[in-house]
């Protein structure tokens, strides 16, 4: 039978098929918004085995679902299947993690014996239909659309030791091991496969191959990079010996309901290089090529970087001022290189600066031109490309037109020269344009990156939302020409590496607009908030993994404690009630005989927050659970650090020693510090703490130097518990991690970066790593020992904070809010209005990125989307601009010792009280 299938209606197909067969009583149909699951009255679900996964495109789904329906419908085994070709659309795009990619349709046999005959039916079923190789798994048979592999049946996930969830499985001894989803076939190694190629042996992974020679002349040497519609590849051409990039594009993948897929976007690339070949615009292409029914393009290797990486590590190495005159040059060849495509009639589709690189001598060449397609009214409409930098006609498939182009250059340009593009997520009505917001966004960052006016209205003039008022390059490049004299007015405030002290904290005005976003933050909050949902109580993002639902990092805590904080401020009636109702919901979740270490992923972090949201609302039931799960056993773990370790854990301790007076949190925080110091290297440069090697972990045998995992951190904890121990050995400890920090600073142009570990590289000023969490530690450090060196680069830390404002998301663990949150650490340490008017700055520039929703405000992270947490979403950023408009102290920190009375001591001589009883 056959049916047409409407955009949604794949379901449809079943509710057919169990009329047509009669079979209607004996299946349980639910849906959601993503699948279409059928169970069987008589039908058992396994909690783990083998599973079938059969892939399927646009084009064939309805066939794949039919045909598979025939045998399903016959058998007891729970299954699901993508609801629409939309969806079926999003398994197959080339964005999909590799791990899920293809899977149209899932089968759970209730036992090895139907998984190995449900394979063998369905594939006869499916012979001759289309779709994509799915990488997760093993094929039944070569061009089979069934595939299988050895998996969780049900949804059971557990904390990672990294604190991320995480799918698992269990082994024979019935111990928890990780079910890991990748694109590589990996069954764990008791799984005895079922299926007719190998009977009765255990699976094991492919054994490393040798040197894989491609079209019969491209030797691989090494991968740059895997995505689901393929490879990218260093080799050699063994005619010539020149080095060579190889692209492979993978079968079905990306496939629309005409069947084109990624292997025609390939053809196209290697047609647009033959048609751009000797102008020195792009690679020239060498050869096309099919292998393994992939297809291949072979073309020269352009020596350099991407013009994205170029950004990043030219910053780094030469400083704002020196990348400031490099960035305007290179901005204008930018704006050469695409008046030289659009010469031969190339509209690029897709120019972003992971799309041209700078060759050593500074020149540019366009690479990755698979969506270029020719002006001559021949080419269809995509809307592929890349999110913020593809101009915003594309997604309503508007015609080919060389505007959009102008668009993604002014994109770049922006990039080029602010080091970022502002993620403005629409708006709900639409009251303010994309001009307006955008202008409003340069405006905030131009005095800082010292720009000359020109080059705004030039950037302005290319980002015009209508693309008929867009500038073309020629006006573009005469702007840039026009430019090349002295910037804007006005000096950046950059606090001075050693400023003298004012008598008091001057407290400037926040800028304005904070009391407005920060009214949408807290109705966002509050309306967002969903209390019947078992998985999350607010809105949280899990591009980049998912910690658990009640932590301070992403979960229920750490939104629950900046609400607490803003009632305690405010006094907001409506807040009560949305602070109860939280408390309760983690409550429900949090046992309290066992709980995870650490502050941002653990229970001491969670009961940190119900207390302190139960002394706010009066509520003894939530007091009393949180002192039971911050006394409650801790599991084992190999960390040592504030986030998901020994330090955060310990820190934890002192709050709550310092709220309830009571002497067990202060001796859990003694311990705590103990086994820090028992655990310290000593090194010549200081003190570091590394998560063992052995330890099942990505942060296994790292050495940081950062707040989040490393010395900064640990540091700072250990400083704040030398206040209560009474044990010189902590307050040492402290000092020498600052030590250490000291060290491994590098310090350019007046400011002070740190790499994340010693032998890298220094990375971004964030709070998770670099100077904004270092300087947190560094200037609690000089206030605790008057030891100027500490004080002078942590003033350092806040040059590098504002010279790398413009490039910043707005969140707190990498972003503006905590870099703020910084700033205004040294404000109250010192005494020092410049720090507070920076803080200030980059309010205005998180203020300029925000997107108001029916009243709501809300901020995308770094990855586009809207979170309500505490680490990349809206809570942190509140609580940063909660402290800007209240003075109040920040989150997550305990009071740093007194300073010292008199001229500095040696750390062994100085008082301390004695650890209560």
């Amino acid at each position: 039978m056959t049916h047409r299938v409407t955009e949604g209606g794949l379901e449809h197909l079943l509710d057919n098929a169990l009329r047509t067969t009669g079979t209607g009583t004996r299946w349980t149909v639910t849906t959601d918004g993503m699948w279409c699951r059928a169970t069987p009255d008589s039908g058992e679900l396994r909690e783990q085995g083998w599973k079938l996964h059969l892939s399927a495109t646009a084009a064939s789904a309805a066939a794949v679902l039919e045909r598979a329906l025939g045998v399903l419908l016959r058998e007891d085994s729970v299954f699901k299947f993508a609801r629409s070709l939309a969806q079926v659309t999003i398994l197959n795009a080339r964005s999909t993690p590799r791990g899920s990619s293809g899977k149209f349709l899932t089968v759970y046999p209730g036992s090895d014996e139907a998984a190995a005959r449900l394979a063998r039916e369905l594939h006869r079923a499916t012979s001759g239909l289309a779709g994509p190789r799915i990488l997760s798994d093993r094929p039944y048979a070569p061009g089979s659309l069934v595939h299988y592999r050895y998996g969780s049946f049900v949804g059971r996930r557990r904390l990672s030791e990294d604190g991320l969830m995480v799918w698992y499985v269990r082994d024979p001894d019935g111990n928890p091991v990780e079910d890991k989803r990748t694109g590589a076939y990996l069954p764990p190694p008791w799984a005895i496969s079922p299926f007719p190629e190998e009977p009765g042996v255990p699976v094991k992974p492919p054994a490393p191959r040798s040197t894989v020679m491609l079209g019969g002349r491209f030797a691989v040497r090494e991968a740059i990079r895997h995505t689901n519609k393929g490879g990218v590849y260093r080799g050699t051409d063994t005619r010539t010996g020149a080095p060579v990039v190889i692209k492979e594009a993978r079968p079905h993948v990306e496939a629309d309901a005409s069947g084109r897929d990624v292997r025609d976007w390939l053809r196209a690339e290697a047609r647009m290089l033959k048609e751009l070949g000797g102008l020195g615009l792009a690679p020239e292409a060498l050869a096309v090529f099919e292998h393994g029914r992939h297809l291949f393009l072979a073309q020269e290797e352009v020596p350099g970087v991407t013009l994205r990486t170029w950004a990043a590590e030219h910053f780094r190495d030469a400083g704002p001022d020196r990348y400031r005159a490099d960035a305007l040059a290179l901005a204008g060849r930018l704006v050469d290189l695409v008046a030289a495509a659009h010469a031969r009639r190339c509209v690029l589709r897709d120019l972003s600066p992971g799309n041209v690189v700078v060759r050593p001598d500074g020149e540019l060449r366009l690479i990755d031109l698979e969506l270029a397609v020719l002006d001559d009214g021949s080419a269809e409409p995509t809307r592929l490309g890349t999110p913020g930098f593809s101009a915003p006609e594309r997604l309503t498939d508007a015609p080919v037109s060389p505007t959009a182009d102008y668009y993604s250059l002014g994109a770049t340009a922006c990039f080029v020269l602010a080091g970022r593009v502002p993620q403005l997520l629409p708006e709900e009505p639409a009251d303010r344009t994309a001009d307006a917001r955008m202008a409003a966004w340069l405006g905030a960052c131009a005095v800082r990156l010292r720009l000359p006016a020109g080059v705004v209205t030039m950037l302005l003039g290319l980002l015009r939302e209508d693309p008929a008022e867009r500038w073309d390059p020629g006006r573009a490049r005469a702007a840039l020409r026009a430019s090349a004299a002295p910037p804007v007015s006005g000096r950046a405030r950059v606090a001075p590496a050693a400023a003298p002290a004012v008598a008091g904290p001057a407290r400037p005005e926040p800028p304005d607009g904070v009391g407005d976003a920060v009214a949408g933050i807290v109705d966002y909050l509050i309306d967002s908030m969903t209390p019947a949902d078992d998985g999350h109580l607010w809105p949280v993002s899990t591009t980049a993994g998912e910690t658990g639902p009640c932590t301070v990092q992403q979960g229920a805590a750490g939104v629950l404690a900046v609400l607490s904080r803003y009632y305690e401020l405010t006094g907001d009636p409506r807040l009560p009630g949305v602070i109860s109702t939280a408390g309760h919901w983690i409550v429900r979740r949090t046992g309290t005989r066992r709980a995870r270490p650490g502050l941002y992923f653990g229970g001491p972090g969670t009961a940190w927050a119900l207390y302190d949201a139960g002394r706010a609302v009066d509520d003894d039931r939530l007091t009393h659970h949180a002192r039971a799960l911050a006394l409650a056993p801790l599991e084992t773990s190999p960390s040592h650090d504030i986030t998901h370790g020994t330090a955060g854990s310990g820190m934890a301790a002192l709050h709550l020693w310092e709220r309830t007076g009571d002497a067990r949190f202060a001796e859990l925080a003694v311990a705590a510090a103990d086994r820090l110091a028992a655990a310290a290297r000593r090194g010549p440069a200081g003190v570091s703490w590394a998560v063992p090697a052995e330890a099942v972990s990505r942060l296994a045998g790292r050495h940081h130097l950062g707040f989040a995992h490393g010395a900064a951190g640990i540091g700072c904890f250990l400083l704040s518990a030398s206040a209560v121990s009474d044990r010189p050995a902590h307050l040492e400890l402290a000092v020498d991690a600052g030590e250490q920090l000291l060290s491994r600073a590098v310090v350019a142009g007046g400011a002070a970066n740190w790499p994340a570990e010693a032998t890298d590289p220094p990375t971004s000023p964030y709070w998770c790593h670099g100077a904004a969490g270092i300087g947190t530690f560094l200037i609690r450090l000089h206030r605790a020992t008057g030891d100027p060196r500490f004080g002078d680069l942590a003033r350092r830390g806040t040059r590098a904070v504002a010279d790398h404002a413009s490039r910043a998301p707005v969140t707190q663990c990498h972003g503006l809010a905590g870099n703020g949150d910084f700033l205004l650490d040294m404000a109250d340490a010192t005494g020092e209005a410049a720090h507070r008017s920076l803080a200030g700055e980059l309010a205005r520039l998180i203020l300029a990125q925000q997107a108001r929703r029916n009243g709501h405000v809300v901020f995308p992270n770094e990855f586009g989307d809207v979170s309500a947490s505490w680490s990349d979403g809206a809570a942190g950023i509140l609580a940063f601009l909660l402290r800007l408009r209240h003075a109040s102290p920040r989150h997550w920190m305990v009071r740093p010792p007194a300073p010292p009375a008199t001229t500095p001591r040696s750390t062994g001589d100085r008082p301390r009280p004695a650890c209560p009883s």
